[in-house]
């Protein structure tokens, strides 16, 4: 939804700070399914062998 927005917004005025808003967006959105997809990962391995081989990801 905000995404579409800043799009919008862009498209509309031109102004290059929604631009960058909606690459920051972008940028978040990509972020946080990553750290989904490594935490299913993790989750797979505990359950296929009882513990985490990766326990100090850093993921922040």
């Amino acid at each position: 939804m905000i995404r579409k927005i800043a799009w919008n917004t862009f498209k509309k005025t031109g102004d290059i700070n929604a631009f960058l808003e909606l690459k920051q967006i972008e940028n978040i959105e990509e972020q946080i399914n990553s750290e989904k997809i490594n935490n299913i990962e993790i989750e797979k391995d505990i359950k296929k062998n009882g513990k985490c081989k990766d326990e100090w990801n850093n993921i922040i």
